[in-house]
């Protein structure tokens, strides 16, 4: 592991100072789920309304904020969308300039938005897209870099959404969240574990890129098969090698879902409570409806609603 860029997990206090300073953010509502077919009590938390249409805001908002205290003028991030989505909207509300550097296949809807919130998009091949995540830094770049997961920072605002679950619940068993880096799941653990530490995150993987349950069950990173789905912004080949040391500690388990079982939670979501969420958005919903997360009392965290009325509408078709 790269020691420079060593990370740990956010304390509490850290979490609740990112909860103050994101004051200006949407509190999102805790639902209970009504779908058919549960096996426990399942509660909704609806970050897919949140500004911006993801969770990532809150990561974002609480790295740029500080930031922002330290008279920093340029932000910029590596993201496939939400995290890209996250660093706009806050840099334009607090004046700054930022760059979003984006994958060659990331979804044009999203790209369009970015620049809607006044950032400027590069794209670039993934492997070199990934090399920023890797490295933390782009060659001839400036400003202040704003890791999509592997921070602390960013982890502390994300775990800010279980200080608002526990507000609502102090009964909660397990967490669902959808797994891309860990930076949520990881932020959210750390706050169970400081406040609720019988409360415990399951992650939610997507079945065309699923790491993270057969590293969780022989103790060490694995590699698996990707392949491009409609599920954009998680999934991926391997485990990011800065995250494994708090994943293998905070997460679990880890239940893979398949495509058309992701598909149908979208569908039933908007059915059921009229919620519209992209693939990585109900992946946490559909882990529940398989029946194999423990727990009596569960909360999904519905992370992200960024997904144009076409491409939902051709992943209604496609798995009809």
């Amino acid at each position: 592991m790269d020691t420079e860029h060593k990370l740990y997990p956010p304390t509490i206090d850290q979490i609740r100072t990112a909860a103050d300073r994101l004051c200006g953010i949407r509190r999102t509502p805790l639902i209970q789920c009504d779908i058919p077919g549960l096996t426990a009590d399942v509660f909704l938390k609806l970050e897919n309304i949140q500004f911006a249409g993801s969770f990532k805001l809150r990561g974002a908002g609480n790295a740029i904020l500080k930031a922002a205290a330290r008279g920093i003028q340029h932000v910029w991030t590596a993201s496939a969308g939400n995290m890209g989505l996250g660093v706009a909207w806050y840099a334009n509300r607090a004046g700054l300039e930022s760059t979003v550097f984006v994958p060659d296949d990331a979804p044009q809807g999203k790209i369009e938005a970015i620049q809607f919130l006044g950032a400027k998009v590069i794209q670039l091949p993934r492997d070199e897209y990934w090399e920023i995540q890797k490295t933390h830094q782009r060659s001839g770049t400036r400003g202040y870099f704003v890791h999509p997961f592997a921070d602390t920072d960013v982890m502390a605002g994300n775990g800010t959404i279980a200080l608002e679950v526990l507000d609502e619940l102090d009964d909660v068993d397990t967490v669902i969240t959808p797994y891309g880096g860990g930076g949520l799941s990881c932020g959210i653990a750390s706050a169970l574990q400081a406040l609720s530490p019988s409360t415990v995150v399951f992650a939610a993987e997507t079945e065309n890129g699923a790491p993270l349950k057969p590293s969780l069950e022989t103790g060490r990173m694995m590699e698996v098969d990707y392949w491009k789905s409609f599920v954009s912004g998680i999934g991926s080949p391997t485990i990011f090698p800065q995250m494994w040391p708090l994943v293998n500690k905070m997460i679990a388990g880890s239940v893979v879902v398949s495509l058309p079982e992701i598909a149908d939670s979208m569908r039933a979501l908007l059915d059921t409570h009229h919620l519209v969420t992209e693939g990585a958005g109900a992946i946490s919903l559909a882990a529940a409806r398989t029946g194999s997360v423990p727990g009596r009392v569960i909360v999904c965290v519905l992370t992200g609603g960024n997904i144009k009325f076409e491409e939902l509408n051709q992943i209604s078709q496609e798995s009809i």
